[in-house]
């Protein structure tokens, strides 16, 4: 699979960048539609997907099967928490007018979007923690673009899981840009870095994470890295 371009990889994140504010205005069971829909679309293609899976990683057809299956019940697991509520840790103080200290305002909080993030995938779980998986899954629940970073390891599989993400999204009403896909280790870094990007997400390696978790805090305004 060939690598990102430079040029590629600024559309994809200027689409990004451009669908943050629409994505995270979206209501939540909207959102959760979202999620239902991709679920739907790899539920329905797994025929298709788990022989390339196979094919690229090695892994027994059971074992995909099953990875997959855990994919879209996150998936959906996510567009349940959406349906409820409760993340968003709403708090509301009313007003009052007497206080020991005076009087108070109304003060309300409420956790909000960050905007576009940047998810890198896995090698050893080609479903569950790659281009469909939970940190892909948890950033578009909050409301968040994603540009996903595919790994080297099975990268047929996941340009065709990020078409199938892309096309879901796009047929349930997300905003244009709401999903991408890069290639190559200097499109991550160059990614990584760039001030469009809110926000990065790993699993893997402690020395890979370790380093990918340095640059995000080596930028002139740290993001978040999980």
């Amino acid at each position: 699979m060939t690598d990102t371009t430079a040029g590629g990889l600024d559309a994809v994140l200027a689409a990004a960048a451009a669908a943050a504010q629409l994505l995270a205005a979206l209501r939540s069971r909207e959102r959760a539609a979202l999620l239902t829909a991709v679920a739907d679309a790899l539920d329905a293609a797994a025929d298709e997907l788990v022989p390339l899976a196979r094919e690229e990683s090695g892994l027994p057809e059971g074992r995909l099967r099953g990875e997959l299956l855990r994919t879209t019940v996150q998936l959906r697991f996510f567009a349940g928490v959406l349906e409820d509520g409760g993340y968003l840790h709403a708090v509301i103080d009313r007003p009052q007018p007497d206080t020991p200290l005076g009087s108070r305002p109304d003060l309300r909080r409420m956790l909000v979007p960050l905007g576009p993030v940047l998810v890198f995938a896995a090698s050893n779980f080609p479903f569950a923690s790659s281009v469909a998986g939970a940190d892909t899954a948890s950033a578009l629940a909050a409301g968040c673009p994603v540009v996903l970073k595919a790994h080297p390891g099975h990268p047929r599989l996941s340009l065709r899981t990020g078409e199938l993400v892309a096309r879901a999204l796009h047929a349930a009403g997300a905003p244009e840009g709401s999903f991408g896909l890069v290639f190559g280790l200097d499109a991550g870094r160059d990614a990584l870095t760039d001030p469009r990007i809110k926000a990065g997400a790993f699993t893997g390696s402690v020395p890979a994470g370790r380093a990918l978790f340095d640059l995000a805090g080596a930028r002139p305004v740290p993001i978040p890295f999980y």
